[in-house]
């Protein structure tokens, strides 16, 4: 019994024991903490740069291209900053709709319209109908600015490659506008191929190649490294290679979508024109002297 009497006080001894040690752990206060601060989460790409925090105006819409705009816009925008280039009240748009005698009731198809400013004079001439292709999607972007902020309402934009759009011969076209595109092209000879496809009438506005003018200017003579004979439907002729250089670099670049084009002659290109087809041929603006290389205007009429 004595024995036992031992072993029961020793087990209501570890009892005891193990009570002290649950009452130390429930009675002990947790030490009081002061609440972390909620993490501020810094994202990586500045998403929210792309907000505009003041209310709606023309100017906030351009700004989101600001330092990329090249045209001067017109009325009743002419108090907004964007660009400086009279390419909404062009004098070459001007000769052309009066040389196709008027664009009013017709069907226009505009090649790279850049910031719309042809886009709205052809609409402004009453052109019914004026499908314009833009490849380069800032200037899309930018014509669709436009085509809200003046309200326009018979010009359609699309963005994609005007060659590609060409090649599938969707349909055709009263007059077709071609400014400032031709230069930028790899083959120039297959544009005016297809615009010959599509368009009764056509306009072009473009840089032409001169041995003698170019190769004495040190801005442009580094730029055409190389020159090559080539034939395109039966039609034999000299390119020359055009590297836009320095100019990728700049979110403004408006030329085409290579590193390099291909530039004619003068009068190659006058020759190619009436290769496939058109014959009543118009020239204005002829410049020799264009800083960015020779340049010249054109309106092709089938007879």
């Amino acid at each position: 019994m004595a024995r036992l009497d031992i072993v029961k006080q020793r087990v209501r001894a570890a009892f005891r024991a193990l009570a002290g040690i649950d009452a130390h752990i429930v009675d002990t206060p947790t030490p009081a903490t002061s609440p972390a601060s909620p993490a501020v989460y810094q994202p990586s790409a500045r998403v929210l740069d792309y907000y505009v925090t003041t209310a709606p105006s023309p100017q906030t819409a351009l700004d989101l291209f600001k330092g990329e705009w090249a045209s001067a816009l017109p009325a009743p925008l002419t108090d907004t900053l964007a660009g400086s280039i009279g390419l909404f009240a062009d004098a070459r748009i001007t000769w052309a709709i009066e040389q196709f005698g008027g664009v009013e009731g017709r069907s226009v198809l505009e090649l790279g319209p850049l910031e719309g400013g042809h886009s709205y004079m052809l609409e402004q001439a009453g052109a019914a109908e004026v499908v314009a292709i833009e490849a380069n999607g800032r200037a899309f972007l930018k014509c669709l600015i436009v085509k809200e902020l003046l309200g326009l309402q018979r010009v359609r934009f699309l963005c994609g490659d005007f060659v590609e759009y060409l090649r599938a011969a969707p349909r055709r076209f009263d007059m077709i506008i071609a400014s400032g595109v031709l230069y930028h092209m790899r083959n120039p000879a297959e544009l005016i191929d297809l615009m010959a496809r599509t368009g009764e009438q056509i306009f072009i506005w473009t840089h032409y190649y001169d041995e003698m003018i170019i190769q004495a200017s040190p801005i442009l003579a580094p730029k055409f490294p190389s020159r090559w004979t080539t034939e395109y439907q039966g039609f034999r002729h000299t390119l020359y290679r055009q590297e836009y250089q320095t100019a990728l670099d700049e979110l403004k670049f408006c030329g085409g979508s290579a590193p390099y084009s291909a530039w004619m002659t003068r009068e190659e290109l006058l020759a190619c024109v009436r290769h496939f087809g058109f014959h009543d041929l118009r020239l204005a603006f002829d410049v020799p002297d264009h800083p960015h290389g020779p340049s010249l205007a054109l309106v092709a009429v089938r007879r």
